[in-house]
């Protein structure tokens, strides 16, 4: 059964890495439609708010939402709703994304090209789960103020009892159907949301008797990572904890071009209503950012965008086949000596387009 899907390229490399990542999904699924629409500095550049109202009624009627990236240096001065930025902002607070799902995977040859010693991240193969929508990013009040002549700001880190559940327990599901080893991160020696956090955890754990459960404070936690990488399965956290520690992780890789994400709401995929139940509405994106300093060369690296179509394929559309197909065929892209220029490592680089077409040939 078809589905239809929202495209959103944005700005920088974003409509580059977009466009290899739809040409791989409709290679694998001819069926589904995407509808692209202009977001973020491309939409303010027309006057237009960073997510145009066509644009936000497309995402309405979509299974699923395939994202680019979104920021320029050009705007960083701007209040928050005159930036790119706003246009993710905007879909992660309406359609309530609170589960921000980054898998991080050493591809077999590319070990070399991380900051690591090639043994420490050698099969390396984790994934952070990061609550998304509560914590100091969302907190009220958040504001610039003058008290008694002093420039001041305050910015509130607020967390509820449910809001930790649904994370947690997603945290729990992914590791039960792993390694079954979960790590939950928070800083209770100091924060009273953390040791809200930990007890929701302690309560939450018995309800699967097999995960182990491991609890680390944060600035441990990212210590950790770059000490013994292998030992970490799921790692849940919450939003500002996991934004810092997903993009650690990611870098162990050796590029942070290659990781995607999944983030996934309560709302069901239309495809969902019509069918199978449980398939969980989502956005999916390259974690890598718009990397302006070479957007148009041709040389940015697809596989993060292309691996988070596949995500897409698994949560919103229930296509574990062909999800699993295009994961396997980036991996024998890699296998075969395929290399963008941040990997490349010595070896003669392939462009965003060849790199595109090697991994099509081995769908």
């Amino acid at each position: 059964m078809g589905a239809t899907v929202a495209v959103l390229p944005g700005d920088g490399i974003g409509p580059e890495v977009t466009r290899s990542a739809v040409a791989v999904l409709h290679a694998v699924r001819p069926d589904i439609t995407c509808v692209e629409h202009e977001i973020g500095g491309a939409a303010l550049r027309r006057g237009l708010p960073a997510l145009p109202d066509d644009a936000h009624a497309t995402c309405e009627r979509s299974d699923a939402i395939l994202f680019g990236s979104v920021g320029l240096p050009e705007y960083d001065s701007k209040p928050l709703a005159e930036r790119p930025e706003y246009a993710l902002f905007v879909l992660r607070r309406d359609y309530e994304l609170y589960a921000n799902i980054r898998p991080v995977r050493v591809f077999a040859g590319l070990e070399d090209a991380s900051s690591l010693k090639p043994e420490l991240v050698r099969g390396l193969d984790l994934v952070v789960v990061r609550e998304l929508t509560g914590g100091i990013y969302y907190g009220k009040p958040k504001e610039q103020r003058n008290d008694d002549g002093v420039e001041s700001a305050v910015d509130t880190m607020i967390y509820r009892a449910p809001e930790i559940e649904r994370i947690v327990r997603t945290g729990f599901e992914l590791a039960r159907g792993r390694r079954k080893h979960l790590t939950s991160v928070d800083k209770q020696n100091i924060l009273e949301t953390s040791r809200l956090w930990r007890r929701v955890v302690e309560r939450i754990a018995p309800e699967y008797p097999d995960v182990r459960l491991e609890h680390l404070l944060v600035d441990n936690a990212a210590m950790q990572l770059v000490r013994r990488p292998g030992d970490f399965d799921v790692i849940v956290t919450e939003n500002m904890f996991g934004d810092i520690l997903s993009d650690e992780a990611a870098i162990l890789t050796g590029s942070i071009g290659t990781l995607p994400s999944a983030s996934l709401g309560t709302r069901p995929s239309l495809g969902a209503a019509r069918a199978t139940a449980g398939r969980q509405f989502g956005l999916y994106e390259p974690i890598g950012g718009t990397a302006p300093d070479i957007a148009g060369k041709g040389i940015a690296n697809p596989t993060a965008a292309i691996l988070s179509a596949a995500l897409l394929l698994r949560y919103s559309l229930d296509d574990e086949a062909h999800a699993a197909r295009i994961e396997s065929a980036v991996e024998r892209a890699y296998a075969d000596g395929m290399r963008t220029a941040d990997v490349a490592r010595g070896s003669a680089p392939v462009s965003t387009n060849a790199f595109t077409e090697a991994v099509i040939a081995r769908l």
